[in-house]
């Protein structure tokens, strides 16, 4: 816009001064001005007529850690070639995704494909395919969005657990058996032929009519064991910046304990307070733990619920034989209280504490700021251990998560009997 001014004034003191002094070289200039001005603005004009274009992205969901892979196609219906060609699709993913600046001939078509690494998980906008186009002299611009946005869900990384076993119940059925059953329960494992005996409201049809032979179904004895996963999203508690975050590494433990949790065919809750609560009805399979997922995408340390309250009000959704998970950054011994009162209920517990000296110290190192004074530091190191020393007498010990480590090294069982009540 202020090139197209500076010409414009340009050209009005030149014609003033062909008119008043008549000399034919000034005229040639304003003559050569008004073709240039007229010859970009239509150039501008003519740079996305014919022009059709397409963009999209693999796949709607990704975990931190992998690769999504968008795609471009440019197609020039026009015979007048594009000369030049800006184009890119705008998104708030902390990586942005890779534009391009290109021409096309006369009845042209140009694709390509880039990768974007996802760093972070979220919930992100994609917006439309943005194209631009203009004249050599940058006098005008014209622009054009090709498509519609959406939306692109990264979710935490899942990291293996191999050396935590999921603390058992204290029912019956809680723990998984690959020994075939003559209940009927939901697990159904497959089918095989019928032989004399079996109860005709276990004969497959569908699969009977294929074999065209009888086949009834088989069943596999039935975890009656529920997981249920607190969260704690009290901001006066979280420390750390960016992936050292005690909230980042918070989310990782708990989609890793949730994927653990659904390889073992349990089912799986959540509950976690922010600005609103998140409460995920205990369920079992893939489409659980996606759920779980989502929602642990979008979690950000902005509550003001403390986790003793948190746990109260869970207090309804346990019963005998549940799990419950706690992770939190918290060193307030209040909320082992309530923990304790879901033992004496046969409700079998695992604390993961975030450690928020460790998140604090990586964090301020790697944004080159001093670390925590020696009085903060002694303080907060005495209140870890005696968090240890007051989950002890309730026979919990605790798994203390540090920044930027495998959980599979943190969160280890260290006895078969660990976090489940004396019987």
């Amino acid at each position: 816009m202020l090139r197209r001014v500076q010409l414009v004034a340009v050209g009005l003191v030149l014609l003033v001064a062909a008119l008043t002094t008549g000399t034919q070289f000034l005229y040639f200039l304003v003559y050569l001005g008004a073709l240039v001005l007229i010859g970009a603005w239509l150039l501008t004009r003519l740079g996305l007529s014919g022009l059709e274009a397409g963009f999209g992205v693999d796949r709607p969901q990704a975990q931190v850690g992998e690769l999504v892979r968008a795609w471009y196609t440019l197609r020039n219906r026009s015979r007048l070639p594009k000369l030049w060609l800006e184009v890119h699709s705008p998104s708030t993913l902390p990586d942005p995704i890779p534009g391009r600046a290109l021409s096309l001939g006369s009845r042209a078509t140009r694709s390509w494909f880039v990768d974007v690494p996802l760093t972070r998980r979220g919930h992100y906008r994609i917006d439309p395919m943005a194209i631009r186009t203009g004249d050599p002299f940058g006098l005008f611009t014209a622009s054009a969005a090709v498509g519609s946005g959406t939306v692109l869900v990264v979710y935490p990384a899942v990291e293996p657990l191999p050396a935590w076993k999921l603390p058992p119940a204290l029912i019956e059925g809680s723990d998984a058996h690959a020994a075939r059953t003559q209940h009927s329960t939901p697990l159904i494992t497959g089918v095989r032929p019928y032989v004399t005996g079996d109860a005709f409201n276990r004969i497959h049809w569908k699969s009977s009519a294929r074999q065209m032979e009888l086949q009834v179904k088989e069943f596999d004895l039935e975890q009656t064991a529920d997981l249920w996963l607190f969260l704690d999203l009290d901001r006066t508690v979280h420390s750390g910046t960016e992936d050292e975050a005690t909230i980042e590494t918070g989310v990782r433990a708990c989609a890793s304990i949730a994927a653990k949790a659904a390889a073992s065919n349990r089912s799986v809750g959540f509950e976690a307070a922010g600005t609103r609560r998140f409460v995920v009805t205990s369920d079992r399979g893939p489409r659980q733990q996606q759920k779980v997922l989502h929602l642990l995408a979008a979690v950000q340390p902005d509550g003001h619920v403390p986790l003793q309250e948190l746990l109260v009000d869970g207090l309804a959704r346990l019963r005998r034989g549940m799990t419950a998970v706690v992770v939190t950054p918290s060193l307030d011994r209040s909320w082992v209280t309530p923990l304790a009162s879901l033992r004496r209920r046969g409700i079998g517990c695992a604390v993961c504490i975030v450690d928020p000296l460790a998140h604090a110290d990586r964090s301020r190192a790697l944004d080159g700021e001093a670390p925590l004074d020696a009085e903060e530091r002694t303080l907060m190191a005495a209140d870890l251990q005696a968090l240890r020393h007051a989950l002890a007498e309730h026979e919990l010990s605790p798994h203390v998560l540090l920044p930027v480590t495998p959980l599979a090294t943190q969160i280890v069982t260290r006895s078969a009997r660990v976090g489940v009540p004396a019987r």
